[in-house]
């Protein structure tokens, strides 16, 4: 023995009593705060260069059995046990600490292919203990300790995409089978003294989910925890996961589970993966984990990339503080491995951030949604809904769920940023519907970008819809009316799913009115979740009861302000917690008169707003603008809403019923019409008003007087009136979906203007006589949104008027990330780079643009613009 060996096995017997009191957990989270640890490379790649054939893969067990065998590489555990622990054992001598089992595909759903389903949980305890005792060996011949990653890969079967192009909700596997699965797979890893899990290479977080949940049951009830490893995959340069996800919404999804390391594997070589590893880093406390393939597949499916490329582009990535284990996955060889160990040797791990969440609500679909103390109302759409939404439920009930999707769609479009689903009807059988429903979503990405809100009475249909899920959504809702037990035994099963709740203020007394007993209860709920489910307080949502109001009944005068009161004290004293509520509960009184309801919403939610509540389920888009009320009915909603006035009920029947059914035709009549036309365009702007947009536009524009070019309609009322619609966005005086509204109206006009607009350049070019090939612009722009962000309103604006002004505008779109961003300005040679977005991470991303910029020393001038840079 070597005296540094010597020395090191000293050192490690002075500490054993020490170690021998840390979780696994500690030991390797005490390893990964000291330096940077390594991972193995390709098991696949390794066994290829045996060139084994059929004979090899069968060994003397399995010769005579009915299905080929050649390619099962797991199998070689038990018929080649010799070659799997000499592999184990070469990278374990070129510097890997970790090394994984030999179990990719060792779950009974992969291996039924084979027909060897029945093998499972002997193929995951062999292969654990073969890379056991490979550990085993080196730790004792190194004096370094060596651990075991019991490899979970993500079988053959998908949650989240449908197998049948006719069947979008058609599913070969379900969530309870995936779990099935996944615990024999574990258990065997397990018993076979794996010392970490790692679930791989996943393509389908919902998969992953299942993966999570049967690891965190056999936690709880048979094994010593042991530290979680979680790596996604992203198939191509979207940045998004083979069923639709973004690095972040994967990174929410997952985060319930509280893996040690997060990271990604696997699609990628290092270069492509670096943009992805980064941004997941930025969202997460975990330690990262990377490692890729040796770059990108070469024609005939090998991979080209030498040990030395690899090593260096994750140097690269250690010495940017980007890592804390790397690795390498297909193509990767021992010669890699030693080549990486090197160096990394001497790289400082990435210090994980205290905190990635900073006291926000994190939600997923597709894409992640991010509530803080700055969020604006979160507009829960209401509408897929069999109790609240009639054409919804007469789709629902004949089957129509193709059909019904059209609902879902229309809720995100005018502005839903949280899709509340209930199926809650005795006709229906609830979970299969709300699973049947939730699976046509995940096939449709404008609907699926959004969370969902799984809302029922009965916790078998919440469950359903939590199964079909792999975003992280919110489950509406459990309470205490059941007793402690009960509450806690749902609560714990949310959290295992991953989602947030709502919890309404009911108890074992009943329905909580009075704002003290709302209190109370939420009061005793949240310490139940926080103190004993271990619930993170930023996944909480309450729900203080919104009940109706102007029943004619003097008991129910109160209970907006009941509502409202409780709403500010819940804020006050529960850190972290949320409110929410339903709003069309407040005017249930007024059923059938539309215009009374909308206009009590608009009221009540302008003040429950200003009193902490972040967000409601509400027929998105609409909501009236609180100044756009008619000021009789506004007076009359306000002195119900606040218990002002002991008529208040009667009167507001009286205006109802002298109002043409609420007032609405009052309230918008067409007398706008008679006003200039710049008046107009701004009404029709602020009101969002399509129909007769494109006539005003053109009407000005025939105005040469006082429009000699295109663009000074843009400028003009157009963008007074846009700037009337910020104004009142700010105010709180409008909601996203009017908003939304008027951009729709400001594309119309714009479209209209944009033909005439490239007509005026070209009589220009003309003119000036530059007919030639030669670069007629006076410089170039690159636009885009960040990644993260779809808002492109402003930007779209922006690049017309920027056009219009003859600048070539190179315009990339939303959710662009900055790698492509950079590509593109390089590429056209752009005198500026232009970077838009609405949401506060947005910044983040610019910022993380600019710093690249300044790393690869591009010297364009950089553009920000948006909400988010606003004062």
């Amino acid at each position: 023995m070597s005296p540094t060996i010597h020395g090191l096995a000293e050192q490690r017997g002075s500490q054993e009593s020490h170690d021998a009191k840390k979780t696994l957990k500690e030991e390797i989270e005490s390893i990964l705060q000291e330096r940077i640890m390594v991972l193995d490379g390709g098991m696949g790649t390794m066994i290829q260069q045996y060139s084994l054939g059929e004979e090899e893969f069968r060994g003397q067990e399995f010769k005579d059995h009915l299905k080929p065998l050649k390619g099962n590489n797991d199998l070689l555990s038990i018929t080649q046990p010799d070659i799997i622990y000499k592999i184990h054992k070469e990278y374990l001598l070129s510097g890997a600490d970790i090394i994984e089992t030999n179990t990719f595909s060792s779950t009974k759903i992969a291996q039924a292919d084979y027909g060897l389903e029945h093998l499972a949980y002997r193929l995951n305890k062999i292969s654990a203990q073969i890379a056991r005792k490979a550990a085993d060996d080196v730790t004792a011949e190194t004096g370094s300790k060596r651990y075991v990653a019991g490899a979970m890969g993500p079988t053959n079967k998908t949650l989240s995409v449908s197998p049948s192009v006719e069947r979008p909700d058609y599913r070969n596997v379900t969530f309870d089978e995936l779990v099935d699965a996944y615990t024999e797979q574990a258990k065997g890893l397990l018993d076979g003294g794996a010392d970490i899990m790692l679930v791989e290479t996943i393509f389908d977080t919902a998969n992953a989910k299942a993966a999570l949940f049967a690891l965190q049951n056999l936690f709880e009830e048979e094994y010593e925890p042991r530290p979680l490893f979680v790596s996604g995959t992203i198939v191509d340069r979207s940045g998004r996961t083979l069923s639709g996800q973004t690095g972040e919404a994967f990174v929410i999804s997952i985060s319930h589970s509280q893996p040690l390391c997060i990271g990604l594997n696997c699609a990628l070589g290092a270069i492509e993966m670096r943009p992805f590893i980064e941004a997941i880093g930025k969202c997460t406390t975990a330690y990262i984990i990377c490692y890729p393939n040796a770059g990108l597949p070469n024609t005939f499916g090998g991979y080209d990339e030498t040990p030395e490329v690899t090593a260096k582009h994750l140097k690269d990535f250690a010495l940017d503080g980007l890592v804390n284990i790397v690795g390498g996955c297909c193509g990767t060889t021992p010669a890699h491995i030693r080549k990486i160990a090197e160096g990394v040797k001497a790289c400082k791990p990435r210090i994980p951030p205290a905190s990635a969440s900073e006291g926000y609500m994190l939600l997923s679909g597709l894409e992640p949604f991010r509530i803080g103390k700055y969020t604006n109302f979160v507009n829960i759409g209401e509408r897929c809904n069999v109790a609240g939404s009639r054409r919804f439920a007469k789709l629902i009930m004949a089957g129509k769920y193709e059909d019904a999707l059209s609902v879902a769609k229309a809720q995100v479009e005018m502005g839903a940023q949280i899709l509340d689903i209930n199926m809650d009807d005795g006709m229906l059988d609830g979970p299969s519907a709300m699973a049947r429903f939730c699976n046509y979503i995940a096939s449709e990405p404008d609907i699926a970008k959004v969370p969902l809100c799984i809302d029922s009475s009965n916790f078998s249909v919440i469950e359903a819809g939590l199964k079909c899920s792999q975003g992280k959504c919110i489950v509406n809702s459990i309470s205490l009316k059941e007793g402690e037990d009960d509450f806690l035994r749902k609560a714990s099963k949310i959290k295992r799913y991953g989602a947030a709740v709502v919890i309404m203020a009911f108890d074992e007394v009943g329905q909580a009115t009075e704002a003290k007993d709302k209190i109370a209860i939420c009061t005793r709920a949240y310490d139940l979740l926080v103190n004993k489910v271990g619930f993170n307080p930023c996944d909480i949502i309450f729900d203080p009861n919104i009940l109706t109001i102007g029943t004619g009944m003097e008991e129910h005068n109160l209970y907006a302000v009941n509502f409202i009161n409780a709403t500010k004290t819940i804020k006050e004293n529960l850190p972290g917690a949320r409110i929410s509520g339903g709003l069309s509960n407040l005017s249930f009184s007024f059923r059938g008169m539309d215009a009374i309801r909308e206009a009590m919403h608009g009221v009540f939610l302008f003040h429950a707003i200003k009193y902490g509540m972040d967000m409601g389920i509400v027929n998105a888009g609409n909501l009236p603008v609180y100044d756009d009320i008619h000021k009789e009915l506004l007076q009359l909603c306000e002195d119900l809403i606040w218990n002002k006035d002991p008529d208040a009920t009667e009167k507001l029947l009286h205006y109802a019923q002298t109002h043409a059914q609420g007032g609405k035709k009052v309230v918008q009549t067409d007398g706008w019409r008679n006003g200039s036309v710049e008046e107009r365009l701004e009404y029709a702007l602020v009101k969002g008003i399509e129909k007769y947009v494109i006539e005003d536009t053109e009407e000005a524009r025939q105005n040469k007087e006082r429009y000699p070019r295109p663009l000074n309609i843009i400028e003009g009322p157009l963008m007074n009136g846009m700037k009337i619609v910020g104004d009142l966005f700010g105010a709180g005086k409008m909601f996203l979906p009017q908003v939304i509204k008027s951009a729709r109206v400001m594309k119309k006009a714009v479209g209209h203007l944009i033909p005439f607009m490239e007509k005026e350049r070209e009589e220009i070019r003309a003119l000036s006589g530059n007919m030639e090939e030669e670069d007629p612009y006076q410089g170039t722009i690159v636009l885009a949104t960040v990644k993260g962000d779809v808002h492109d309103i402003g930007k779209n604006i922006v690049g017309v008027v920027l056009g219009c002004n003859n600048f070539r505008v190179i315009d990339l779109g939303v959710m662009t990330p900055c790698d492509k961003i950079l590509k593109a300005a390089l590429e056209n040679k752009a005198d500026i780079i232009g970077l838009s977005g609405l949401i506060t991470p947005s910044l983040d991303e610019m910022i993380f643009v600019a710093k690249e910029m300044e790393r690869l020393e591009i010297r364009i001038p950089l553009l920000i613009g948006g909400a988010t840079t606003s004062k």
